[in-house]
């Protein structure tokens, strides 16, 4: 009976990951939950409900034919900071639509296109083939690491998918480490303060709230282009302190 109690008391003492699972990282202060939103998760990074993840399963409305006339795609790429050898992430990439128009963009570079969806994955890689694209790379990331080499990107890309991200904070600061002192990051995301944007709420972000929270994770707001249709296009630099301390 004694050893059966010692080895019960060993089972509960040295299980902390079942804690941390289930319950610690409720306990975090950089998240807080609440009763999710019809299309929310419950998870609340500085005020703000984080949005489901579109799942793969939604490719052919990301192929739409319709989407380069609704969102004026075509001049989001004209204006994109890259060169023919720059070193470019799209992060949460999906069906490829911007990483292959980015391609065409970088012939001497090299284009990461990070999903942590297995099925996209292997899509974007047929795809690679399919199309000849050298340098395009598919890269499997996880929720909080989209596994970028160091200190080597240009320039990052997100289209519409930093409101799904589950960790912000921890993606964000994986991506100061991944870009060059003088990288970009470009949001992309429908604009919350438009109410004629027929998107879900959740799904849409405001210029006032991506800036609290990239500005809170070391970056800073260069460039706020209003010229697409429906979206916001911002660009952002790592803050001065970060970046002369990498140079």
């Amino acid at each position: 009976m004694k050893i059966l109690l010692s080895l019960l008391m060993v089972s509960f003492i040295s299980s902390p990951c079942l804690c941390q699972e289930n319950g610690m990282d409720k306990q975090a202060t950089t998240y807080t939950y609440k009763t999710p939103d019809r299309d929310g998760t419950g998870k609340v990074y500085m005020g703000r409900e984080i949005a489901h993840v579109m799942s793969f399963a939604g490719k052919n409305w990301l192929e739409r034919p319709s989407r380069s006339k609704e969102e004026n795609t075509e001049l989001a790429i004209r204006n994109l900071p890259v060169n023919s050898k720059s070193i470019v992430a799209d992060i949460g990439a999906g069906s490829g639509y911007y990483t292959f128009k980015i391609a065409q963009l970088v012939p001497e570079g090299l284009v990461y296109a990070v999903e942590i969806q297995d099925e996209a994955i292997v899509y974007l890689k047929e795809k690679s083939e399919e199309l000849g694209f050298k340098q395009v790379k598919p890269i499997r990331g996880t929720e909080k690491n989209p596994m970028l080499p160091e200190n080597a990107i240009d320039f990052a890309i997100m289209v519409d998918v930093y409101h799904e991200l589950l960790y912000p904070h921890e993606v964000l600061q994986e991506l100061r480490k991944s870009l060059k002192p003088d990288g970009k990051l470009l949001l992309i995301e429908y604009r919350g303060e438009d109410p004629k944007v027929n998107i879900k709420a959740l799904h849409k972000m405001t210029v006032k709230q991506i800036t609290k929270e990239l500005e809170a994770n070391g970056f800073r707001l260069e460039e706020n282009g209003q010229f697409m249709n429906i979206q916001h296009f911002l660009v952002f630099g790592l803050a001065e302190d970060d970046s002369a301390n990498r140079k």
